[in-house]
C-alpha cells in the first residue's frame, strides 16, 4: 500500500486543484482526441479552474458534452466520432445566471427518452458561498431549451450547491444537493444564539415529469460536509442511492449512504459507508464515487486519512451501503478526485495525480468485478486541468479529461 504524510498529501491535493480559466470552443475543429477546446493564455496569478465538464452518451452512440466556453457561457457540444471532433457549440439562453464549473461543482447532463435533454448547474448568488440549483430542459434533442428554472422550493440566499441528478428506471428525475437552510435556522434560535450544527445538510426532490415540475424539498440527512460532491448510482429496486461525505460527531469526515426510494420512511438513518474516522475541522473538497455492482452491492472510491495513511481508497459496499471486505489504496500515492463506474464484470476507476510539476491521468481497470486491477496511463500535462470522470456508452466505460490543451476521451473497457 502507498501512503503520504498528511502535510505533503494535502499540499499536492491543493496544488493540483489550482488552475486558470479555460475555454470550450464555440467553433470546434477536429484534433485527434483533443477536440472542441481552445488554449487559454498563461496568467500571472492562478485562479480556480473553470474547466469542469460532463459527458453523456446517447442511444445513437453520439457523445454530448456540457461546460463553459471561452467567454464563460454554458455550451453544449455533440460528437459523432467518440470525441475525436465536436460540433459547433449550442449556447442555451440562461439569462444572467453564472455557472459554477470548477472541480467538485460542474454542470451536469442527462439524456432521457423521447429527445429529453437535461442540463443542471449551481448558479452563484450575491453572498459568498451561496447558490441556487438551476435546470434547463429540452424535449427536442437539445435543439432548443426552455428558460432555466430553480429546482428547489427554498429561495433563501444561502447554499444550495453541488447538485447531482439521475433518472431512475421509471424515468423519474432525482435531484440531490447540499443545503444550509437548517444551519441558518440554527442561527436564529429563540435566544438569538446559534445552536450547534455540524456542516450542512443533504436535500433532494423528485420530478415525475422529466423536470417540468418538482415535488417538495426533502431533507435526506443533517450534518453533511459542505463542499464535496454527492455520488449517485442506480439501485436494484430501480430507484437511486446516494453517497456523500458526512460529518460524524464531533468532526469525523467519513461517508454516508442511503437509498432514495419512494417507499422509505422519512426518518430512515443513513448508513456509515466508510470507517476512516478522519478527524478534520474543515471540508477537504473531495467527494466520493459510487457504482452499482452487476451481482451484489456497490463499488466505492473516496479520499481520506485512515490511521495516518492518506490517499484514495477503493472498497465494496453491500446492498445497504455497509462496508464489505478489504479496503485498498489506489496504486498512486498522489491520487485525487477518483471516479468509479461498472458495466457487467468490468470496473473502471480513474483519477489524476500531481507531482508538483505535472499532472497524470490514470485508470485502474478490472475485468473480474474488482478482484484484480490493471493500471493504465492515459495522459499527462503541465497545463491547467480538471478532474477526470467516467461515463457509459452502451456496455463500454469511457473516461474524459479536460485541460487547456483540449478534451481527451478514452475507452477503458470492451
Amino acid at each position: 500500500m502507498h501512503s503520504l504524510p498528511v502535510p505533503r498529501a494535502l499540499a499536492l491535493l491543493l496544488a493540483g486543484a489550482l488552475s486558470a480559466p479555460p475555454a470550450l470552443a464555440a467553433d470546434a475543429k477536429p484534433n485527434a482526441h483533443a477536440a472542441g477546446m481552445q488554449h487559454a493564455q498563461p496568467k500571472a496569478a492562478k485562479a480556480r479552474s473553470a474547466l469542469a465538464i460532463s459527458v453523456a452518451a446517447a442511444e445513437d452512440g453520439s457523445f454530448w458534452m456540457v461546460g463553459l466556453d471561452d467567454q464563460g457561457r454554458l455550451a453544449l457540444q455533440r460528437s459523432t466520432d467518440q470525441g475525436r471532433s465536436w460540433d459547433a457549440a449550442r449556447l442555451p439562453d440562461i439569462g444572467n445566471d453564472g455557472v459554477a464549473a470548477d472541480g467538485e461543482s460542474r454542470p451536469k447532463i442527462l439524456l432521457g427518452r423521447d429527445g429529453l435533454v437535461l442540463l443542471s448547474y449551481s448558479s452563484p448568488l450575491a453572498r459568498p458561498y451561496t447558490a441556487q440549483v438551476r435546470l434547463l430542459r429540452s424535449t427536442d434533442g437539445g435543439r432548443s431549451f426552455a428558460a432555466p428554472v430553480t429546482v428547489h422550493a427554498d429561495r433563501q440566499v444561502i447554499t444550495h450547491r453541488f447538485e447531482s441528478m439521475a433518472l431512475d428506471a421509471q424515468g423519474r428525475l432525482h435531484t440531490v444537493w447540499i443545503d444550509k437552510r437548517d444551519l441558518e435556522a440554527s442561527r436564529a434560535g429563540p435566544t438569538g444564539e446559534a445552536a450547534p450544527y455540524r456542516g450542512a445538510a443533504i436535500y433532494r426532490n423528485v420530478s415525475e415529469d422529466g423536470g417540468l415540475s418538482f415535488g417538495p424539498d426533502t431533507r435526506v440527512a443533517d450534518h453533511s460536509c459542505e463542499c464535496c460532491r454527492i455520488a449517485l448510482a442506480p439501485s436494484p429496486q430501480g430507484d437511486v442511492v446516494a453517497m456523500w461525505r458526512h460529518v460524524y460527531a464531533p468532526n469525523e469526515r467519513d461517508h454516508a449512504f442511503t437509498r432514495l426510494g419512494q417507499d422509505l420512511p422519512p426518518d430512515a438513518e443513513p448508513v456509515r459507508a466508510t470507517q476512516d474516522r478522519w478527524a478534520l475541522d474543515g471540508c477537504p473538497h473531495h467527494g466520493p464515487g459510487l457504482a452499482r455492482d452487476a451481482q451484489l452491492g456497490y463499488h466505492a472510491v473516496w479520499f481520506g486519512d485512515r490511521g495516518g495513511l492518506v490517499g484514495v481508497r477503493y472498497g465494496r459496499l453491500d446492498e445497504a451501503g455497509r462496508p464489505q471486505g478489504e479496503v485498498r489504496l489506489l496504486p498512486d500515492e498522489a491520487a485525487e478526485h477518483a471516479d468509479v463506474l461498472s458495466s457487467g464484470s468490468h470496473v473502471a476507476i480513474t483519477w489524476r495525480s500531481f507531482d508538483g510539476q505535472r499532472t497524470r491521468w490514470r485508470a485502474w481497470v478490472s475485468g473480474d468485478g474488482g478482484r484484480h486491477f490493471a493500471l493504465r496511463e492515459l495522459g499527462r500535462t503541465t497545463q491547467d486541468n480538471d478532474h477526470p470522470k467516467l461515463f457509459l456508452a452502451g456496455p463500454a466505460i469511457y473516461g474524459h479529461w479536460r485541460s487547456t490543451e483540449g478534451v481527451r476521451i478514452e475507452r477503458l473497457t470492451p
